[in-house]
């Protein structure tokens, strides 16, 4: 059953009203008509609703019995990701949602190759969050994750501090015999925990920028011997996370 995400709240009658992109959809794609169901998720959940009515631009349904139940990961993971060239953030929001993660924000590191422009930029993020959106009705998301304009590492150091746990994937501490093992990490963590976790640009974080986190009490962590690349490295997190909580 075809899923759509609203930002108001249903009515006392149990009602609400979907229109734009969401009636185009509707009616131009899965061309549906009045008694048909779809699933409509806001702030209360994802709920199964029945087509009351259609006019020119709006579709009025009724909700049917109480919330499904939520397929969301337990562990609010956000991916801090350094500028990458071409479409790899495209890759880890769209794949990073479909493994449930809750945000990304992207940061302006030493060795990220690409210069964020402050007006191309805004689109970017349009587009990110429209990928992300798209990825959370296809996977059943009850939560579209969020995408945040790129940070200095100092920003991101600051904004660390709403966190509960703070990690970063680091290439030199996988070389170590005694390395910080990924299962180790994960196996610290506990269900409703908001955890940041920082991934470097191509050609990974720099000894500067891994010495600045860790004296914000990032942890270190090593995702196994061999080199991930910038958009392989977020997505093989969050498969571990799921693994060890679904």
């Amino acid at each position: 059953m075809q899923r759509y995400f609203i930002n108001e709240p249903f009515t006392e009658h149990d009602e609400a009203v979907l229109q734009g992109e969401n009636y185009k959809h509707i009616i131009r794609v899965m061309r549906m008509t009045e008694g048909g169901q779809i699933i409509v998720v806001n702030n209360e959940g994802a709920f199964i609703t029945t087509i009351q009515e259609i006019t020119d631009d709006q579709i009025h349904v009724k909700k049917e019995g109480e919330a499904l139940p939520s397929n969301e990961l337990p562990v609010h993971i956000t991916i801090a990701n350094g500028l990458a060239k071409g479409d790899k953030h495209d890759l880890i929001v769209q794949k990073g949602t479909e493994l449930g993660m809750s945000k990304v924000i992207l940061f302006k590191a030493e060795r990220s190759i690409v210069k964020w422009d402050d007006k191309k930029g805004k689109k970017r993020i349009e587009r990110l969050q429209k990928i992300a959106h798209q990825a959370a009705e296809q996977c059943h998301r009850t939560v579209i994750p969020t995408i945040e304009n790129p940070l200095t590492v100092k920003q991101l150091i600051m904004e660390s501090e709403k966190y509960d746990v703070c990690l970063f994937a680091d290439e030199e501490a996988a070389k170590q015999d005694n390395r910080p093992r990924l299962a180790d990490r994960v196996r610290e963590l506990k269900p409703n925990d908001n955890v940041l976790i920082v991934f470097g640009p191509e050609g990974g974080l720099s000894r500067d920028e891994a010495t600045s986190l860790q004296a914000a009490n990032f942890l270190p962590v090593a995702l196994g011997p061999r080199i991930l690349r910038t958009e392989t490295a977020p997505l093989y997190f969050l498969s571990a996370v799921s693994y060890a909580f679904e």
